[in-house]
């Protein structure tokens, strides 16, 4: 008999050769009939797969990540067998579940394949699935798996096939179609009850732009057909939404080819937000002890040699810089905690100066793929609202509990609903970090200790960890419940070791001082998209770059509303005119679509009365104030919501 341990503690005794169905089965009908996936020893696992060794099981249903997941990953090859179906002498490349959906990249040879044959591949893909075809796993050698997929032609497939461990090699099969597969899959494709294409795009082989560019088809699967309803509902409220669009009617920022793609260039109103942004933490940052520092946009490239972003950002980072001095070599800085580690270097430290906080908004540049690039939440360059604290191992979990309370303050006063996750190293794979065992144990332990001592429910991730250090993330859910990662603290033992920080401590030898890596916005330029897709462009009114427009109904009202701003002004309420000769009707729908909060309408009767007529964004008319009396209402509001 094997033993099989459950997530509460419980363990049963099996038959080898049980598979997670059978344990689900052994629990009851119910829990069989949903479950769809599994893991056993941390492994995905098929749900009809046999379990010949004691282990840990996890069951999972579709509301699960890791359900959704095996879902959407054999929706994947339902796609690419209805492609295969469709399409003669076409190369499959990669098809896996993302967070939403999954896609498959292929190369369509001779063939043409646009969004007019979305619904022709839909309609294939349900015929298919009403086959009720089972998923077969199955081991292969590689040279058995070289001469399957090379007899098909699918140089791609033996292309992966090459760089495989031979015995860890695996194959699914669904009626006609086969692919190379680790899995995990649902048993067989008759769950899979509503699918849409969703997009098509361009995608280079294996993400290298020297190589052939593929297709990349989109799409997305549920288990029932009001699921798919309600999800593409969702999906026309985010084009709403999108920031690209909003950035736009709001006049908030732009992209110009002749700058270079991934280049956001802030306009007025855009720039004026992320002051006040900027203006917001730093406040904060001071209740803190924070200490502002600026520093250069480049570096020379042994600065990052050094603090090991070279090896591990090279290939994403800008070409280097060649200065006339022979060998000398600058790099755009992909990172701001290098050039942190210097200042603090140019002074001898002792435990009486510790802890050191600087905080910088640095702006650091990374060469993203342009097919990856995606108006501000994808850039090539982004301000980080970036901090290093340098503390004794003893004033470790304090400041990290002090990051926790700022980032905390951060996404609550902007009314985002937040969970954390501590990342982790892949304890498999320790050459991807660096630093000894010793020190990640130590980092990974302060801040697991943190989140209990502040009661934060983490998840914890493996393998998610930063090369130099885990950290713990905060993820945002937005208004239509999407998952965005901001917010993050990182301990990090390395990177003072590399540069040989050191301080003089009490017992007057020389010590290492932690580093805290910690960002509340993550970056000005994904915050910003966020956080206008949270609130559909409608900011809180402290926020907004115009808090008022003055309507006149009129050119004779003009110098009226003037009048009106000048007065707002001295409120420090930000106002400006709409003086176009258009109909009010016309300013107002214009001037909603930017979303400015308060709309102020102005005619013979309010100037008469020293007046304006109140229309609030979203809520319609509030009725004729005095000008005094409204810029008075909103400078107390705006008071209240910032003090931070």
């Amino acid at each position: 008999m094997i033993n099989v341990k459950f997530p509460d503690g419980n363990v049963k005794q099996f038959e080898p050769g049980v598979t997670p169905q059978q344990i689900a089965q052994s629990i009851s009908d119910g829990l069989a009939r949903v479950i769809i996936a599994a893991k056993f020893n941390d492994e995905e696992w098929d749900i009809n797969r046999p379990i010949d060794s004691d282990g840990e099981i996890k069951l999972f249903k579709w509301d699960d990540p890791e359900g959704k997941h095996a879902f959407w990953h054999t929706s994947a090859h339902l796609l690419a067998e209805a492609l295969q179906e469709l399409y003669q002498g076409i190369q499959f490349g990669i098809g896996p579940a993302i967070e939403n959906g999954f896609y498959y990249d292929i190369d369509p040879g001779d063939n043409t394949i646009t969004s007019a044959d979305f619904e022709k591949i839909e309609k294939k893909m349900a015929e298919l699935v009403a086959r009720k075809e089972a998923v077969v796993r199955r081991d292969i050698s590689k040279d058995d798996a070289l001469k399957f997929f090379g007899d098909k032609g699918q140089t791609l497939k033996c292309e992966l096939i090459s760089e495989l461990e031979d015995g860890h090699i695996t194959t699914y099969t669904q009626g006609n179609f086969t692919d190379l597969c680790r899995g995990p899959h649902i048993p067989s494709t008759e769950p899979i009850k509503a699918v849409k294409v969703l997009s098509i795009a361009g995608a280079y082989w294996r993400g290298d732009e020297k190589r052939k560019q593929l297709v990349r088809i989109y799409g997305i699967s549920f288990p029932k057909k009001k699921m798919l309803d309600e999800y593409l509902t969702l999906l026309e409220e985010a084009k709403k939404r999108d920031h690209r669009k909003l950035g736009k009617e709001m006049e908030l920022f732009a992209f110009s080819q002749n700058v270079g793609p991934g280049l956001p260039l802030w306009l007025p109103k855009g720039a004026a937000l992320r002051n006040r942004l900027q203006d917001m933490l730093t406040k904060i940052q001071r209740k803190y002890g924070y200490l502002q520092v600026i520093t250069p946009h480049i570096g020379n490239k042994m600065l990052y040699v050094t603090s090991g972003h070279y090896a591990k950002y090279g290939k994403d980072s800008f070409q280097p810089i060649h200065t006339p001095e022979e060998g000398e070599e600058y790099f755009l800085k992909p990172m701001n905690c290098p050039h942190h580690c210097e200042i603090y270097r140019t002074a001898p430290r002792s435990y009486k100066d510790l802890p050191l906080r600087f905080a910088e908004f640095g702006t650091v540049y990374r060469y993203e793929q342009s097919g990856e690039l995606h108006g501000l939440t994808r850039v090539r360059s982004f301000t980080q609202d970036d901090a290093h604290l340098f503390c004794t191992p003893d004033q470790l979990k304090q400041e990290f509990l002090g990051v926790m309370e700022i980032i905390s303050f951060v996404l609550t006063r902007f009314g985002f609903d937040y969970e954390a996750q501590i990342s982790l190293r892949d304890p498999n794979h320790k050459e991807k970090y660096v630093g000894t065992d010793e020190v990640w144990d130590k980092a990974e332990r302060a801040i697991i200790e943190a989140c209990e001592e502040k009661g934060l429910k983490a998840k914890q991730v493996t393998g998610e960890a930063a090369f130099y250090g885990p950290k713990l993330d905060f993820m945002v859910k937005d208004a239509l419940g999407r998952r965005w990662q901001l917010g993050t603290i990182q301990v990090d033992y390395n990177l003072p070791e590399r540069f040989g920080l050191e301080y003089t401590g009490s017992d007057n030898l020389k010590h290492r001082p932690v580093m805290i890596h910690r960002a509340p916005f993550g970056s000005l330029e994904r915050f910003v998209a966020v956080l206008l897709e949270h609130t559909a462009g409608k900011l809180p009114l402290w926020l907004a770059p115009d808090q008022a427009v003055v309507l006149p109904i009129s050119e004779k009202y003009n110098d009226y509303a003037k009048h009106v701003v000048d007065v707002l002004d001295e409120y420090d309420v930000r106002a400006i005119i709409d003086d176009r000769n258009e109909k009010i009707g016309k300013k107002i729908r214009d001037n909603e679509l930017k979303r400015i909060p308060y709309l102020l309408i102005v005619g013979e009767k309010e100037s008469a009365s020293e007046e304006v007529s109140v229309r609030k964004q979203g809520e319609g008319d509030k009725g004729s104030e005095k000008i005094t009396t409204f810029a008075a209402g909103i400078a107390q509001e705006v008071e209240k919501m910032t003090k931070f």
